[in-house]
């Protein structure tokens, strides 16, 4: 055991990280880009760990998404690590480019898959991550950066999760089919379902809920027809949930839609910090559900 451990250490550097909480910065195309990683107490440095990546939304950082999400406590629970990236922008109000119209980034030309693929690499020098078990997930902008990285990274990101982010991106061609868990409420005023509104600025551009899941369906191969189901109406919040599941596809994939009726720009599980966000749906956990899919739908 010494004598492994002792292998895992030399592997992974003399900078290797144990449980707790860090940043990590890196420089690509020339600019710093940084990520706060948390680290679950039972992280074991002799075992390959799964890795969730957690994308904040626009106008919002990597210490938003720790406290919107809640992910970092699932982390501590499940044993995965939860690695939370900083988009690009002035300040604390950042974004990613999630491709075509998807906000400012996408404005300046961030390579955001790039970055995300030197953050794997970076992250892999200092913990013993499983490459076969990288997952996404993320809110709003940091959604539609999960279904790009579905879409240009399937070959490193095993599965993804978006929550209230729909597809930015025009067309789709992963290199492999890519399971797809997506949360979205019917009453979102910022990334409304049936897609850009009134209210939407003009330098925003992405697909409907409808969009989104049928071009997922038909790149991963499932059925067009979907398995429905309400989920237990649980909490006296004002909105009820519904579980379509297409597949399974291609080599098992599937695409799951949970349509929160009702539900705002909200994270299913947490109740949201303001109130124009909109609903927040007791319901269900969003990090619960994602984790057991996850689980479900390793690299191949």
């Amino acid at each position: 055991m010494v004598l492994s451990m002792a292998l895992f250490v030399t592997t992974l550097g003399a900078d290797a990280l144990g449980p707790g909480d860090h940043t990590r910065s890196i420089v690509v195309d020339g600019l710093t880009r940084t990520c706060f990683l948390h680290v679950p107490p039972g992280y074991d440095a002799a075992k390959a760990t799964p890795l969730v990546l957690v994308f904040h939304g626009a106008a919002g950082n990597a210490a938003l998404a720790v406290a919107f999400t809640g992910m970092s406590g699932k982390a501590d629970e499940a044993g995965f690590i939860a690695a939370y990236p900083n988009g690009t922008g002035a300040g604390p109000v950042q974004s990613f480019n999630a491709g075509g119209r998807s906000g400012i980034a996408a404005a300046a030309n961030a390579d955001d898959v790039k970055f995300t693929a030197a953050l794997l690499d970076d992250i892999a020098s200092v913990l013993n991550v499983d490459p076969k078990r990288v997952f996404a997930t993320g809110i709003s902008n940091g959604g539609m950066m999960c279904h790009r990285l579905g879409a240009e990274l399937s070959e490193r990101i095993a599965a993804i999760a978006p929550v209230a982010g729909t597809l930015a991106l025009d067309s789709i061609a992963p290199a492999r089919p890519v399971p797809v868990m997506q949360f979205h409420g019917t009453a979102d005023a910022l990334v409304p379902w049936g897609g850009p509104g009134k209210g939407t600025p003009r330098f925003l551009r992405f697909k409907s809920v409808e969009e989104t899941i049928k071009m997922w369906v038909k790149a991963d191969g499932c059925p067009e027809k979907p398995a429905v189901s309400a989920e237990p109406d649980k909490a006296d919040d004002g909105t009820k949930v519904v579980r379509a599941t297409y597949g399974p596809g291609k080599d098992g994939a599937e695409v799951v839609l949970f349509t929160i009726e009702g539900g705002g720009h909200t994270w299913p599980g947490r109740k949201p910090f303001i109130g124009f966000l909109g609903k927040a749906t007791l319901d269900i956990s969003a990090n619960d559900l994602m984790w057991e899919f996850f689980k479900k739908h390793p690299l191949k």
